[in-house]
This record gives structure tokens, C-alpha cells and sequence, in this order.
């Protein structure tokens, strides 16, 4: 089963650019970020027509994630637990049934936090206390599970081209990479990282000052597997072509396959 977490930055920029992809990569679930849509005017025409079930948990002109799934999904929830007052649309999760056994899957679009310190950069510690929390709940269950997504964590030096720019900015914090790494120390693998070493490897180039032609990325969307889902793991890739496409987002899609 090829999972896969795509920031497209805007669903109605990436209206072509997302479905050509997916007819590319073919993956059997995408879990997307940044949606930038509200549910009702999301066009899930375009991927129900391609055989996905779609399911958003929307924002106008903000954040939002959604789920589209060739498979069938149950038990689906939105919204990160923790804060009854969070109207920020960031967290979807849903069970997808494979062939061999289901798999949870959680599709997150973490708070930027910048500027830092500040009110947006207690806000993204505060959701990764339960980001945190959230992941305990669904270890404790002792079933395969994912949580994939934009993290907007830089969690070492080596996922930068070019590290000391990012010393003050949040994604590179040492706060946040100590919350990330208080996150996978719970027994989670780092899917990309399990199988692949070394730096040079980023899913994310911004748009301005020519990053992506000279290749100043960085690593920012991971797929964080739990024990029973490292164990189903066959390979995890970077798509880093589909920057260099059409209107392309900011990010690249990364997917794991997994033997379910």
C-alpha cells in the first residue's frame, strides 16, 4: 500500500499540477496539507472521478488537510484533541483497510510558529504538547499507524542546505526540534530516514530568491511510522521532480510503501 503527504499549498493553484501527480505516482492514499479550501468548495469531483474517496476538514483561505483514499477509510476524525477553542483546520485522521490488515492514518499540517518568540510560536509548541499527547493515545491501541505531514521542523542540521540560516527561524528552534525529537523517542522511525542517510535530501524550496535552481531545501514533511508500522515499511521516497514541474507547490510529495 503506497501512502503518501503532499502540501500542495492551494487546491485551486495546484488544480492540475495535483491530479497529474496522482496519475503519475499512483498512490492509493494521499494526505494532503494546506488546502486553503472550505469542504463545500473543495473539488473532490476531479479525484472521485479517479476512484478516491475524499475527506477534507477545510478553512477558508487557510491551513486545511484532507484524505483522498483509493481504499476504503472508516473511523474518520478531525481536528487535533486537546483544545476545544482551536478553529484551525490541521489534523485529519481516518483507518485505511489494506489487503493485509488496516493502518491508521494521520495527516497533520503543523503550525509554522514565525515569528519566533512570540504568540504563533507558543501556539506551535502548545499543538505539539498535543500533537504528543494524541500519539500516546494511539500507541497505547498497539495497531499499525502513521502520522505524515508538514511538519515545519527542521529536525538536524543535514535536512538544511544551508543550516545556519534557519538558526533563529521556528522550524529550526531548539524548542521545536526538541518537542520533534520528545515525539519520535515515544518509539516512532522517521520513514525517510530508516532509509536513507546523509544530507541532501529536501522536500521543501522556497519560492523566492531562486532556491529550488540552486537547491537550498530543506526537509520539512515527514511520515512517522509506530512500531507495528516500521515493522510493515518496504521503502519511503521523495518526489523532488515534481517541484521542478508547472506551477508546482513549495513542497514535494513523500510517500512509504508498506507491506498491508
Amino acid at each position: 500500500m503506497k501512502i503518501a503527504t503532499f502540501n500542495i499549498n492551494g487546491i485551486k493553484a495546484r488544480i492540475t499540477a495535483l491530479p497529474d501527480w496522482l496519475d503519475e505516482a499512483t498512490p492509493d492514499v494521499t494526505l494532503l496539507q494546506e488546502i486553503k479550501s472550505v469542504d463545500e468548495t473543495f473539488p473532490r469531483e476531479i479525484f472521485e472521478d479517479r476512484g478516491y474517496q475524499v475527506e477534507t476538514h477545510g478553512q477558508k483561505g487557510f491551513n486545511g488537510v484532507a484524505i483522498l483514499s483509493k481504499r476504503p477509510l472508516e473511523d474518520i476524525r478531525r481536528g487535533l484533541p486537546g483544545d476545544d477553542g482551536d478553529e484551525q483546520a490541521r489534523w485529519i485522521e481516518a483507518t485505511v483497510m489494506g489487503d493485509k490488515r488496516p493502518v491508521r492514518v494521520c495527516g497533520l499540517y503543523l503550525p509554522n510558529g514565525n515569528p519566533c518568540p512570540g504568540p504563533k510560536f507558543d501556539y506551535k509548541l502548545a499543538w505539539m504538547d498535543r500533537l504528543h499527547a494524541r500519539a500516546q493515545a494511539l500507541l497505547a491501541l498497539e495497531e499499525p499507524f502513521l502520522m505524515a505531514g508538514d511538519y515545519n521542523v527542521i529536525p538536524q542540521d543535514e535536512d538544511a542546505r544551508r543550516p545556519e540560516a534557519w538558526r533563529e527561524d521556528a522550524l529550526a528552534r531548539p524548542e521545536s526540534r526538541a518537542a520533534f525529537r520528545r515525539l519520535v523517542t515515544l518509539g516512532f522511525t522517521d520513514a525517510f530516514r530508516a532509509r536513507t542517510q546523509g544530507p541532501g535530501h529536501y522536500s521543501f524550496w522556497d519560492y523566492q530568491a531562486g532556491a529550488w535552481n540552486r537547491d537550498d531545501g530543506i526537509r520539512i514533511d515527514h511520515v512517522l511510522l509506530d512500531p507495528y508500522c516500521a515493522d510493515l515499511l518496504t521503502d519511503c521516497q521523495i518526489d523532488r521532480h515534481v517541484r521542478g514541474h508547472d506551477k508546482p507547490s513549495d513542497h514535494v510529495p513523500v510517500w512509504v510503501m508498506l507491506d498491508a
